[in-house]
């Protein structure tokens, strides 16, 4: 385990890396010593490849509150350029989460609210418990979204649901974030984690080289046009033809048996 400040990282050797935002009393409020530890274990999970999936969940009872509201208006005489600067490297801050090419799953064990919110939807997949509850209420504090809501949430739940979470600032239960696709699956409060983790588990037995590929693709919305998809599926498809790992599956396949990816 690493330890940063408000933030753990756990390295499971099946793969599986868990964050943890780990500021229970704040709800998981975005502090600038989490902020700080977020880039710093993005970064190590970025260089480490022997992780294949990778878990971001929350401390206590809140997946993430959001953004810090003490600082956010803490300065009221503040420049225009001063602010925009300062948040601009907080999203980069907290979507550099984007810059790794394994799965990253957001297990939502409680509310996501705002820029929380955000950091989920930036993952590739979302799993909620039953009593988490979803939403982007920036309008309600008087302020434009932030964090990519804007683009983060129209590609997620189509533009119609974006438009009304937004302008609405409406926050949503479990049951009605699936029903958005603002998530995968909704799995029972207790032992939510470990069935998360299991989901995680299966994602990171997979063959590592093809998942990181698909990730790519999938990511941004997928591609361009069908086209672009084509294109990129003629190239990556004989990328992993070529691997080890491909000759392995097809005679765990053959065998009926559970194949024994190295990644090579």
């Amino acid at each position: 385990m690493s330890d940063h400040t408000h933030l753990r990282l756990d390295r499971n050797p099946d793969g599986v890396a868990v964050l943890t935002l780990d500021n229970p009393d704040r709800r998981n409020a975005m502090s600038d010593q989490m902020t700080a530890a977020w880039v710093a274990a993005v970064d190590e999970l970025a260089g480490d490849r022997s992780v294949r999936a990778v878990v971001v969940t929350g401390e206590g009872s809140a997946f993430c509150s959001g953004g810090d509201t003490g600082w956010i208006a803490g300065e009221p005489d503040a420049s225009v350029d001063h602010l925009r600067s300062r948040m601009v490297a907080f999203y980069r801050a907290w979507l550099s989460i984007r810059r790794l090419e394994v799965p990253t799953i957001a297990a939502v064990n409680g509310p996501a609210i705002g820029a929380g919110l955000c950091v989920a939807l930036a993952c590739d997949l979302r799993y909620a418990a039953a009593s988490a509850r979803l939403g982007a209420p920036f309008v309600k504090l008087g302020m434009h979204p932030g964090m990519a809501a804007t683009y983060l949430l129209p590609h997620v739940v189509g533009e119609a649901h974006a438009r009304d979470l937004l302008l609405t600032g409406r926050v949503v239960d479990a049951e009605e974030s699936l029903r958005l696709g603002m998530v995968s699956r909704v799995l029972p409060d207790e032992g939510f984690l470990d069935g998360v983790l299991d989901v995680a588990r299966g994602v990171a037995a997979n063959a590592p080289i093809p998942t990181r590929y698909t990730t790519l693709a999938l990511r941004d919305g997928g591609h361009a046009d069908f086209e672009a998809a084509v294109q990129w599926e003629a190239l990556a498809q004989p990328i992993t033809l070529a691997t080890a790992d491909l000759q392995e599956g097809i005679a765990a396949a053959q065998e009926r048996r559970p194949p024994r990816f190295t990644g090579r």
